[in-house]
């Protein structure tokens, strides 16, 4: 089967300023992506990225933040984000909210630095709160490009990423069919980061959707949770050992694919969707939440074990891991805890606790 051919960031982004779009640099992890193409303002998503030298970044945070953050401060201080317009930092955990005021404080790019607060659990107030959030930063928006999108077109952009989202689920539901790699299926859901949503929309109509076979046969069914799959060698890992990545809780993944809203104010469906959407450390959800989740995504899946891949320091992840494992074991479900710097090629200690884990499940198949 010939591989997919994905555009890469860099040609999405000339191609999309070359059709007169403004481009804004997103670090992690929740924000609308519809409000920013109601402005025509292409959002790429900086998770990390991966394999920066953070020397730069370094120097203004402390050695405990974590890799995404230290990574993405580097990455602009290196010139890595000179083709945008401006930048958005959502305040999804301590690191990030700090990296938002570098930005503002001391860094102070030529861009505009706009910020977004994201409220913790699922309430009303939560859905308000966000509303108001989000139309400040339509208000934010309106500044800097000039332009006020009228309610219609917010709406044709949110209906937009709706049918996106319903579109990525179905893709997910047909995954134990996909004769893809793990690898180059999650090449594939990452895409969404840079790419426009009809594009998106059409990679996902070409890639391959069915095998004769209900998952590749005598390989054991794999729930990976955390951050993001970085480095994505942990994916060959998996698949090398035996394993299948059947699903996943990640927050660059499937934790933003979110379920249609209900209102008729756009402001208050963009919050509705992220609220309402899978629950996240980052979005205060509760234990019983996530581990309901976990539970019922294994269950779906007929997945065998679940690894926990986190990227060092990541506080709110570390804080929910230690009982979500023991709901987890207490409901049979094995897991297996990794850390990794999105920057560091994963180690053989890692690789070798991958294949032991994946090995543990065959013999209990």
């Amino acid at each position: 089967m010939p591989p997919i051919k994905i555009p890469s960031r860099k040609e999405v982004i000339q191609r999309e300023k070359s059709s007169g779009k403004d481009v804004a640099a997103i670090y992690p992890i929740h924000y609308p992506r519809e409000l920013f193409r109601a402005f025509d303002v292409h959002p790429v998503e900086v998770w990390g990225p991966p394999g920066v030298d953070t020397k730069m970044g370094s120097a203004h945070l402390q050695s405990y933040i974590c890799s995404v953050v230290q990574s993405g401060l580097s990455f602009y201080l290196e010139g890595g984000l000179k083709e945008v317009k401006l930048i958005l930092v959502p305040h999804c955990c301590d690191s990030l909210q700090g990296l938002g005021s570098i930005f503002k404080d001391f860094v102070k790019p030529g861009q505009e630095v706009l910020t977004l607060y994201i409220p913790r659990g699922i309430t009303e107030e939560s859905v308000r709160f966000l509303s108001d959030e989000i139309e400040k930063l339509y208000k934010s928006l309106a500044r800097v490009t000039g332009r006020a999108p009228a309610r219609e077109r917010l709406m044709e952009e949110i209906l937009l990423e709706e049918e996106t989202d319903a579109l990525v689920k179905d893709f997910y539901a047909g995954r134990k069919k996909t004769p893809l790699s793990s690898r180059e299926f999650y090449a594939i859901i990452r895409a969404r980061e840079y790419l426009p949503p009809r594009d998106y929309a059409r990679l996902l109509q070409i890639a391959p959707r069915q095998s004769p076979e209900s998952g590749p046969p005598g390989r054991v069914g794999i729930i990976v949770s955390g951050l993001l799959p970085e480095p994505m060698e942990i994916l060959d890992v998996i698949d090398e050992a035996g394993g299948f990545v059947v699903a996943d809780d990640l927050a660059c993944c499937m934790r933003r694919v979110y379920g249609k809203g209900a209102a008729e104010n756009p402001f208050k469906r963009m919050a509705e969707r992220i609220v309402q959407g899978p629950p996240d450390s980052t979005k205060g959800g509760s234990v019983d939440e996530i581990s309901v989740s976990l539970t019922g995504l294994t269950e779906a899946t007929g997945a065998r074990g679940v690894i926990f891949y986190n990227v060092k320091f990541c506080e709110p992840e570390d804080f929910y891991r230690p009982m979500l494992k023991k709901r987890l074991q207490n409901k049979g479900i094995k897991t297996l805890t990794l850390e990794a710097d999105i920057n560091q090629p994963l180690s053989q200690q890692a690789i070798t606790r991958v294949r032991a884990f994946i090995e543990m499940l065959k013999g209990e198949a």
